[in-house]
């Protein structure tokens, strides 16, 4: 898979053109919702849904060449709540997916709704985009996204393989404005904001999160087709580190997320195969996902299929 070798060609300094030959990273579904927005005329709405699909799929976010079957697939909604002249206020989904090797199965890698995006926006407008320069909330905010499905994307085919997109997604969180108590969702002091994903990320001390991210995905579920008792094993231990961070950070935010990106697929999958194996995953995710106790006792009685 190309993407094993991505960052490999980006740290050789491997510099490819960026004509109109190459295909961009991301293959994204961009929706703008104005339900909860009175009135009756929704063009803006629908001009602003074809900027973003247009800025999200038609820019070249990275000196790498997809081929039209190896674009990154993901989900964007704007869901605007409010509107006062050119002032949004909305809150934005994301899902971020991944094939799993030799299936038609996709797996959740980041599913999240951001409640505090707010942006101006005038109909029409072009959305420029630097991520070393904030330029406006609504590129830097979606541009943020985009390296972040990229960086997670990346580290489940090769080991921190994200790190270059994960840079770049700091990068830009340190050039937006990060106001005490700001409600544009990069403050630096909060602890469920883009900031703060970032850095969980990032931060050494909970660098087993990206161990899992490679773990779980590439030892674990691309071998599930062929090697179904081997696969569980890895995404037991790779679920092990999910439970080292825990111990040390309980709080993590990126941990809190992707125990809810994953906790139906780890149900699933160890709904079946060796009771020991599954008891211990039960337990592991008991402690780091307490609130759910009943669902991984219900796994322990249940049969399922991925």
């Amino acid at each position: 898979m190309k993407r094993v070798f991505a960052t490999l060609l980006i740290a050789l300094g491997c510099l490819l053109s960026f004509s109109t030959m190459q295909a961009q990273e991301l293959q994204c579904d961009v929706r703008v919702s104005s339900n909860k927005v009175p009135g009756s005329d929704k063009t803006i709405y629908q001009n602003l849904q074809t900027s973003l699909y247009e800025f999200i799929n038609n820019t070249k976010f990275t000196e790498i060449n997809f081929r039209q079957a190896e674009k990154i697939e993901c989900s964007i909604l704007v869901d605007v709540n409010s509107r006062e002249g050119n002032y949004f206020t909305a809150e934005i989904t994301l899902a971020l997916r991944r094939p799993v090797y030799k299936s038609s199965y996709n797996t959740p890698m980041f599913n999240y709704i951001d409640r505090k995006f707010h942006f101006e926006y005038t109909d029409g407008q072009t959305l420029d985009f630097n991520p070393n320069t904030y330029m406006s909330n609504i590129t830097s905010t979606i541009g943020f996204y985009v390296y972040l499905f990229l960086g997670i994307d990346f580290d489940s085919f090769s080991l921190n393989g994200g790190d270059p997109f994960f840079a770049i997604a700091e990068t830009i969180a340190h050039a937006a404005p990060q106001d005490p108590g700001s409600e544009n969702g990069w403050s630096s002091t909060g602890r469920q904001n883009r900031y703060a994903i970032i850095s969980d990320i990032t931060s050494s001390t909970n660098q087993p999160l990206r161990q899992f991210l490679y773990d779980y995905h590439r030892n674990g579920l691309d071998m599930m087709t062929e090697k179904p008792d081997q696969a569980r094993e890895e995404m037991f231990n790779a679920i092990s580190h999910l439970q080292s961070v825990y111990e040390r950070n309980p709080m993590c935010y990126f941990l809190q997320l992707i125990i809810e990106s994953k906790r139906d697929e780890i149900i699933q999958v160890f709904s079946q195969g060796d009771m020991k194996l599954r008891t211990g995953v039960a337990n592991v995710m008991k402690a780091i996902d307490p609130s759910q106790t009943s669902r991984y006792d219900d796994m322990l009685k249940n049969t399922g299929k991925l």
